[in-house]
C-alpha cells in the first residue's frame, strides 16, 4: 500500500466535509474515490468539481476506499462510522468523537477488532501554533483559552462544550499530560437547546489549572490560549496563527540592565516581549497529510482514539455538571 496512492472518500461535504474532498483531490499521495452526500445538489456539485464518484450508500463508499473521512454531524458520527469500519476502512472522524461515551466505546472496539486506525479531527494539534507550543511548555502552571464564535445553526445537534471547547480540552491534556483532580463547570443556555456559553476550571492533580471558555453567541472569532510556567508566558492566537513570548532569564537580563542605566526605569518598551516566528499552514491540509501519511504507513496517529476519547470524557463531565445546574 505504501508504494500506491491511498483511496480516499468523504461521508458528508457540507461547510466543512467540502474542503476534505478539496484537500485529498489535490494531495500528491492520495486519490479522492468518491464521496457519500444526502443532498442530490450538493453532492453533484462536488462531484463535477472534483472529478469524483458519488456512492449510493456508506457501505459502497467503505468497499471503494481504504481511508474515510467522517464530516457528518456529531450524532451520526457511530450511525457512520461503524459500518465503514467493518469493511475495513481507516477513518478521520471529525471532532467530537461521538456524541456519547457509549458510541465512542463501540466504535473504538469496532476499530480493534477490524484493525483500522481512527485519527479524531481535533485539528489545532496540526496547527503550527501547536507545534510551537510542544516544543516551549514543559511545565505549565497556569492555563487561559478563550474560543469565541458568531451564533450559527449548524454544530448545535451538540452544546458549546462539544461543539467549540473541546478543541481546547485537547490541546491542555496534551500540553498538562497529568490525571484531572476536579472540574468546575457553568453554563448558560440562550439560543439552541444545550448551552450555548461555557466555562470550565480544570485542576489537575500536578497543580497545574486551566481555564476555559467557550461561546457560539459572541460578535466576533476568537482562539486564543495564555500559558505561564514558571521560567516564561506565552500568549498564543491559533486563528492568526501569531503570538509572543516572554522569557524569566530575558526579565533578568532587562532588571540588570534598568539597575545599571543601560534602561530607564518603568521603560516598558524595552520589556523583552518576542514576537513568535510560526511558519503559517492550512491546518487541515496538514492534518489530513499526516491521516494519509499514517494509513500508508500503518502507524498510530499523532491524535489518535485515546485523546479523542479522553477529550470526549470531559467535555461530556463538563456539559453534565452545566446540565445539573440548570434542573
Amino acid at each position: 500500500m505504501a508504494s500506491s496512492k491511498i483511496r480516499c472518500g468523504v461521508a458528508g461535504v457540507g461547510s466543512l466535509g467540502q474542503h476534505h474532498a478539496r484537500i485529498y483531490a489535490g494531495m500528491p499521495g492520495a486519490e479522492l474515490a468518491g464521496i457519500f452526500e444526502t443532498s442530490d445538489a450538493r453532492a453533484a456539485e462536488i462531484c463535477g468539481k472534483f472529478n469524483c464518484r458519488r456512492f449510493g450508500s456508506i457501505e459502497e463508499l467503505g468497499e471503494a476506499c481504504d481511508a474515510v473521512s467522517v464530516v457528518v454531524p456529531t450524532d451520526r458520527h457511530a450511525e457512520v462510522a461503524l459500518p465503514l469500519l467493518a469493511r475495513n476502512t481507516h477513518l478521520l472522524i471529525e471532532k467530537p468523537l461521538c456524541a456519547s461515551l457509549e458510541e465512542a466505546e463501540r466504535v473504538l472496539a469496532a476499530a480493534q477488532a477490524n484493525g483500522c486506525l481512527v485519527q479524531v479531527g481535533h485539528i489545532e494539534h496540526f496547527n503550527p501554533v501547536m507545534s510551537f507550543l510542544e516544543k516551549q511548555i514543559d511545565e505549565p502552571r497556569y492555563i487561559t483559552a478563550e474560543r469565541l464564535a458568531p451564533y450559527q445553526p449548524r454544530g448545535t445537534e451538540v452544546g458549546v462544550v462539544l461543539d467549540l471547547m473541546i478543541h481546547d480540552i485537547g490541546i491542555v491534556l496534551a500540553l498538562v499530560k497529568s490525571p484531572i483532580a476536579k472540574i468546575d463547570s457553568v453554563g448558560v443556555t440562550v439560543l439552541s437547546k444545550s448551552e450555548d456559553i461555557a466555562n470550565a476550571r480544570i485542576q489537575f492533580e500536578n497543580g497545574c489549572v486551566a481555564n476555559l471558555s467557550a461561546s457560539r453567541m459572541s460578535t466576533k472569532k476568537a482562539r486564543e490560549i495564555r500559558i505561564f510556567q514558571s521560567d516564561a508566558y506565552l500568549s498564543l492566537d491559533f486563528m492568526n496563527q501569531a503570538g509572543h513570548l516572554v522569557k524569566k532569564s530575558d526579565i533578568i537580563a532587562y532588571g540588570l540592565k534598568m539597575k545599571v542605566g543601560l534602561v530607564k526605569a518603568g521603560d516598558l518598551s524595552a520589556i523583552p516581549v518576542k514576537e513568535i516566528p510560526i511558519e503559517k499552514g492550512e491546518p487541515l491540509a496538514l492534518e489530513l497529510a499526516h491521516f494519509v501519511d499514517s494509513v500508508a504507513k500503518a502507524k498510530q496517529p499523532k491524535v489518535g482514539a485515546a485523546l479523542g476519547k479522553s477529550a470526549l470524557e470531559v467535555a461530556i463531565t463538563i456539559t453534565e455538571q452545566i446540565r445539573a445546574a440548570q434542573k
